[in-house]
């Protein structure tokens, strides 16, 4: 049995958000890192937080234009 959707709206508890964010963050990281071991892709991600912090990913690799 599945989970149900989540109503994509905007959180207004500040602290549910935060948590939210932080497990949303770190679960793309997740699935960044094995896209690019599994599928031997280069990745990157860039996430800005709503206070502004920096979080990325790039796969080990040349990343070339083209």
């Amino acid at each position: 049995m599945g989970r149900g959707r989540v109503e994509l709206k905007r959180i207004e508890n500040k602290i549910n958000r935060q948590v939210t964010f932080s497990k949303r963050r770190n679960g793309l990281l997740k699935k960044a890192y094995e896209l690019s071991v599994l599928c031997d892709a280069e990745v990157a991600l860039i996430i800005f937080s709503s206070r502004g912090k920096l979080y990325e990913f790039g796969s080990a690799g040349s990343f070339s234009s083209g």
